[in-house]
C-alpha cells in the first residue's frame, strides 16, 4: 500500500490528462509540424476552364475505358477519384493538384502530360493517374495499402518510413480509398492494409502524447520517492498483517518532493 499526498494526485492525474489529450492537441496542429508532408509553397491556382465539366456518367465510362487499358482494377480508379475529386474533373487544390485524380504537374510531366491545363481534360487525368497507379502496383507488388499511401503522401515517404506513415491525412485517406474500393467491388486483400492503418493511428497517438508530457510536464515531478514506514525485518509481504489499524508499507517521502 502506497500513501499519497493531493500534489502528488494531482501531477499523476495532469500527466493523464495530457496523454488523453494528445490526439486532440497536436492534431490541431496538423499540417504546420513534422506529422504531415512538407508544406510547399503555394503555386498560383490555375483556372479552371469555362464550360460544364463532365457528368459522372461520364466519368464512370472513362474510367472503365481506361482502367481496361492499363489492366488496373475499375473499383480502384473509381475509389481513388471518388477520394481526391468526389468525381469533380475541374478540382484544384491549395497545393496545385489538378483533376478527377488530383495529379501534380510534377508527376503529370513523367507520364509526358507538360501542360497543366491538360490535365482537366477527364480522359488526359484518368489516363495519367491510372498510369501512375500502374507503376505503384508493380513497385509494391499489388500490396494495395502501401500503393495508396504512396499515392497520397508520396513513394519517398513510403519508403523512407519502410510503409509506417503516420500522416493522419495519409491514414484517412488510405481508409476511405480501401472501404471505397470494397463498395465497388474490389476483390484484392486488403484486411491487413487496414489492420495497418489502425495500428499506425495509435503509433501517432503514442508519439504525440509522448512528445506533450515532454513539452508541457516536467518528468522530475514523476519523480516518486518513497520510504518504509515498518521495520526492515517485516518488509516481507507475507509478515504484513492487512487491517484497519495497519500502517502502509511504503508512504511517499514528501520532504524530498518540490
Amino acid at each position: 500500500m502506497i500513501r499519497s499526498s493531493p500534489s502528488t494526485r494531482l501531477l499523476i492525474w495532469l500527466a493523464l490528462l495530457l496523454l488523453a489529450w494528445g490526439g486532440l492537441a497536436v492534431g490541431a496542429s496538423e499540417g504546420k509540424g513534422a506529422e504531415t508532408p512538407a508544406a510547399e509553397s503555394a503555386p498560383a491556382m490555375l483556372k479552371p476552364p469555362s464550360q460544364p465539366r463532365p457528368s459522372r456518367a461520364r466519368v464512370d465510362d472513362l474510367i472503365s475505358k481506361v482502367a481496361k487499358r492499363y489492366k488496373v482494377e475499375t473499383a480502384l480508379v473509381r475509389a481513388v477519384v471518388a477520394a481526391e475529386s468526389n468525381y469533380n474533373a475541374y478540382a484544384v487544390s491549395r497545393a496545385g493538384a489538378i483533376g478527377l485524380m488530383q495529379l501534380m504537374p510534377a508527376t503529370a510531366a513523367d507520364y509526358g502530360v507538360h501542360s497543366p491545363a491538360a490535365l482537366f481534360d477527364p480522359e488526359v487525368n484518368l489516363r495519367t493517374g491510372t498510369r501512375h497507379l500502374k507503376r505503384l502496383l508493380s513497385k509494391y507488388k499489388n500490396d494495395y495499402g502501401r500503393v495508396i499511401m504512396a499515392y497520397n503522401a508520396g513513394e519517398g515517404v513510403v519508403d523512407r518510413t519502410n510503409s509506417r506513415v503516420t500522416y493522419l491525412e495519409t491514414l484517412n485517406y488510405t481508409e476511405a480509398v480501401i472501404r471505397n474500393y470494397r463498395r465497388h467491388g474490389g476483390t484484392a486483400p486488403t484486411r491487413d492494409a487496414l489492420r495497418q492503418v489502425q495500428s499506425l493511428r495509435g503509433m501517432r497517438f503514442n508519439r504525440q502524447s509522448r512528445r506533450l508530457l515532454k513539452k508541457y510536464l516536467d518528468p522530475s515531478l514523476l519523480s516518486l520517492k518513497v520510504k518504509p514506514t515498518l521495520d526492515v525485518r517485516l518488509l516481507n509481504p507475507s509478515l504484513h498483517e492487512a487491517g484497519p489499524e495497519s500502517l502502509p508499507m511504503f508512504e511517499l517521502d514528501s520532504g524530498r518532493m518540490p
